[in-house]
């Protein structure tokens, strides 16, 4: 955009022409107190109708990107619902204090999502998803700070679907929810480690995959089978348990403060394993020391 600023004596001239966003000529000015520059007042009702006003005034530039037209037509909708909300409130309690009827034909009477629509030459139905795409990034950002203006310049994508489902999750979930829109690999990790354990199929337990030398070779003997089996199980079950709840809850696996959690969780059955492994050692010294004496 360009912006013409005539200093004080030429206010009738067009010059020193500036390239900036409408929001950055404020503070040029404020720099230059040689340039003259006047204001013209605006009156709201409300703070919604100022957004409202805002979001109509930068839909007009032809530089927008589509997330940054999407959002601010989600943000406009948003705005003029809200500002109709109060509108009908003021009406409805000075009629009620009158004695008189209220009048529902604000912005005359056409309703906010069809106007909007008609306005921008599109559809009724993209006024509403652009409503839940503009939702769902204001609650991403508010969950990671900063991932709007990410979106905005392109580095972040988000689809309408994304950002609908982060809308429609629980309070409590939008965080794992978030975590499986920015990391979808953790969940595919997730689900191919799932796909290998069928339930239906306990029967057939697993063989270890081979770490050490001495079981590269090694199978268990029938007569040992059963017991092999059941913590064989065991371990399955405790598996899947820790899948599903990882898979519930996918942002243990991005966010630091999560990521504590996890691994203190993850302390109890290795270190567990690892007594196991010790006592294995002792009794196998024991063995031998007791097959010297004999």
């Amino acid at each position: 955009m360009v912006v013409h600023i005539a200093p004080k004596g030429e206010r009738n001239k067009s010059v020193n022409p500036l390239y900036a966003d409408e929001h950055k000529r404020y503070a040029i000015l404020q720099k230059h107190p040689e340039i003259y520059f006047s204001t013209m007042p605006l009156r709201f009702k409300n703070r919604e109708e100022a957004v409202a006003w805002i979001c109509r005034n930068q839909l007009g530039r032809r530089n927008l990107s589509p997330e940054q037209k999407r959002y601010l037509l989600g943000k406009q909708y948003e705005a003029e619902k809200k500002a109709a909300k109060i509108f009908r409130g003021n009406q409805y309690t000075l009629a009620k204090k009158s004695g008189g009827a209220h009048d529902d034909n604000h912005h005359s009477g056409k309703k906010t999502c069809d106007r909007i629509a008609e306005e921008n030459g599109i559809s009724r139905a993209s006024v509403l998803r652009a409503s839940h795409y503009t939702r769902g990034i204001d609650i991403a950002d508010n969950l990671s700070p900063g991932i709007k203006q990410k979106v905005f310049s392109g580095e972040v994508k988000f689809t309408n679907e994304e950002m609908s489902k982060l809308v429609q999750a629980s309070v409590e979930h939008r965080s794992d929810v978030l975590a499986q829109i920015l990391h979808p690999e953790a969940l595919e990790v997730l689900e191919s480690a799932s796909a290998e354990f069928e339930p239906e199929k306990a029967e057939l337990v697993p063989m270890p995959t081979p770490q050490t030398e001495e079981f590269r070779c090694y199978h268990v003997p029938d007569e040992f089978m059963k017991v092999y089996k059941f913590l064989s199980r065991a371990t399955e079950m405790m598996k899947n348990s820790w899948k599903k709840t990882l898979k519930n809850n996918p942002s243990y696996f991005t966010d630091p403060e999560k990521q504590k959690v996890l691994r203190f969780a993850m302390q109890r059955p290795a270190n567990y394993l690892t007594e196991i492994e010790t006592y294995l050692e002792k009794a196998l010294a024991e063995a031998l020391e007791g097959e010297k004496t004999a």
